[in-house]
């Protein structure tokens, strides 16, 4: 049997990565080792929960010959340092989204750890999700026929919501330590977009502050274009409480409704007949219902990435999200900011 993988913790800013700790001490394959937070008492308090060591001084986690891995959940803007330090350790990566704040800073990120050789993965919890997993199937089997739309849905409230703007997360609003509030978690769809359905060939977009001045920007919808002619437009928002529809795929034999695949879909009362996942093949008399359950919050999908990741690193396997996936989920996201900044459309690839 394999000794357990041996995990260490840079920084628990972002509030995912102490979820992940808390799912990852109660598994046998895994010893959570020590953690660095640059806010000690933070630092500190999720390690007590975790059973953790608290270390003051980064170098000594990096150097520390019983850690094979480092999880990063620092603020963006710190992703670039913390990436390099741990790829020159020799430590496997898990980096919470996004990759970084520019592509230049991504490419750089990239050349260390390919220098290096150490495993990298971003944490994508879209791709764990047992909806979108499905979602993949039922497009790549072609049975929808060929793709014309696609709306994506992903948001969530922060930006209405006090305790976030005058907390410890308030960091996610700085354009200096994260971009904008559309750098920060259209990252999400990006990806998923890019997951499902390869890379776009254009964009156009509109992002800004709509009711809110807490951010750069709170609200934003990105219109991708693919070589195929499909349009997908992405939309995601900060100020959004409750909603229900995710997903919408319009195709030449078919179409597909998602429900309940974000945070405010999950903080909303369920209509009994409305699943999680239904299609429709044109011609047929019914809506064909997956079984697939509702995760009861968003909490549930966000403690769902160690494991597949822990796993793949086990065993030596692909891993669930790759450092290039990074990189284009970034490049998608900056080139849409660059659109609605010109007004144009922009084309990939994209080197703003």
């Amino acid at each position: 049997m394999k000794a357990p993988l041996g995990i260490g913790f840079i920084s628990f800013a972002h509030g995912h990565v102490a979820a992940y700790a808390q799912v990852m001490k109660d598994f046998d394959d895994v010893k959570l080792v020590c953690a660095w937070d640059a806010d000690p008492v933070r630092g500190k308090a999720v390690c007590a929960e975790t059973g953790m060591k608290y270390t003051p001084h980064l170098e000594k986690l990096l150097d520390n010959p019983r850690i094979q891995a480092v999880i990063i959940g620092s603020e963006t803007v710190h992703h670039e340092k913390h990436v390099l330090a741990a790829a020159r350790a020799g430590k496997h990566i898990l980096l919470q989204k996004p990759l970084a704040l520019s592509l230049k800073s991504c490419d750089r990120m990239i050349r260390a750890v390919e220098k290096s050789g150490v495993r990298f993965a971003m944490a994508f919890q879209m791709r764990h999700d047992p909806a979108n997993r499905r979602i993949k199937e039922i497009v790549d089997s072609g049975v929808l026929g060929d793709i014309a739309v696609v709306r994506r849905r992903h948001c969530i409230g922060v930006c209405l919501v006090p305790a976030f703007i005058n907390g410890q997360s308030k960091w996610h609003l700085s354009a200096k330590m994260n971009k904008g509030m559309f750098a920060d978690d259209a990252a999400h769809p990006a990806d998923w977009f890019h997951w499902i359905f390869g890379k776009p060939a254009s964009v156009i977009a509109e992002i800004d502050n709509v009711i809110t001045d807490c951010a750069p920007d709170d609200n934003g919808i990105a219109v991708y274009r693919w070589d195929s002619g499909m349009m997908g437009t992405l939309f995601n928002s900060s100020t959004v409480i409750a909603a229900e529809n995710t997903t919408e795929i319009y195709g030449s034999k078919g179409c597909l409704i998602q429900n309940y695949g974000d945070a405010p879909s999950c903080s909303v009362p369920r209509r009994p007949d409305g699943p999680a996942l239904k299609w429709f093949l044109y011609g047929e008399s019914d809506w064909r219902v997956e079984d697939i359950p509702i995760p009861p919050d968003q909490g549930h999908r966000i403690r769902a990435v160690p494991r597949p990741w822990v796993d793949a690193m086990r065993n030596d396997a692909p891993l669930p999200a790759t450092i290039h996936d990074g990189r284009v989920a970034a490049e998608m996201v900056f080139a849409a900011y660059a659109a609605a900044k010109t007004g144009t459309r922009v084309r990939f690839p994209f080197g703003g």
